[in-house]
């Protein structure tokens, strides 16, 4: 099926040759050089590709605007970046972004890069309820009684793994890959970094530590 694919990259090289692919591929490609480009028109499409280093509004927080438009709120992203330090994809993904690719990438793993986001945005779960807390993965929102608790992008998507899988313990490992999709020697501080404050939002009682295994919520 054909895709209205976004594209945020200010080099233009990169930028005509994906243009060029995507619609070789048959696919609508939009392309802008910056993010006040990006935002001076109708953000409409399936999908956005958006470079990380941008003149003015960089990628980071070109995804963490449209993250807060309901309009855009579950437009899937990934970004393009030439950055690799753990920190700076961290920095992406909970801002929001679905998925990330280093650059220089080849045309190929960027399409199965798109490919598997768009199947799992496809596979979102109906609403999840656990104990007194309602979660819709619909609107992105957690709520105890009339209480909305606010989560970051990924702190929802562990909750939400968490409660799909209720009474299994998951490791960090398979943690990673089902809610960041990467998995990278030293980086399963990140689960436990977003454990912890999903912990002091919800209060404790949900999620059980399984030592050295992982976590659960029972």
């Amino acid at each position: 099926m054909p895709l209205k694919i976004i594209i945020v990259e200010d080099d233009a090289s990169i930028r005509t040759m994906l243009e060029y692919y995507f619609k070789s591929m048959g696919h609508q490609a939009k392309a802008y050089e910056s993010g006040e480009d990006l935002f001076a028109d109708e953000v409409q499409g399936d999908i956005a590709l958006l470079d990380v280093m941008l003149p003015g509004m960089d990628g980071v927080e070109i995804v963490r605007r449209l993250r807060q438009d309901p309009a855009t709120a579950k437009l899937p992203i990934i970004m393009l970046t030439a950055r690799q330090t753990e920190m700076d994809k961290v920095t992406a993904l909970d801002a929001g972004a679905d998925d990330y690719i280093t650059k220089p990438f080849g045309v190929m793993e960027l399409q199965a890069r798109i490919n598997a986001v768009l199947r799992r945005m496809g596979d979102r779960d109906p609403q999840l309820i656990y104990e007194d807390l309602v979660i819709d993965p619909a609107g992105r929102t957690v709520r105890r009684g009339d209480e909305e608790i606010s989560l970051t992008y990924k702190e929802f998507e562990l909750l939400r793994l968490l409660v799909s899988r209720r009474g299994t313990v998951l490791t960090r490992d398979e943690i990673l890959a089902a809610v960041w999709d990467y998995n990278f020697v030293g980086e399963t501080r990140t689960v436990d970094m977003h454990i912890k404050s999903l912990r002091q939002k919800l209060g404790e009682g949900y999620i059980t530590t399984v030592r050295s295994v992982g976590y659960k919520m029972a």
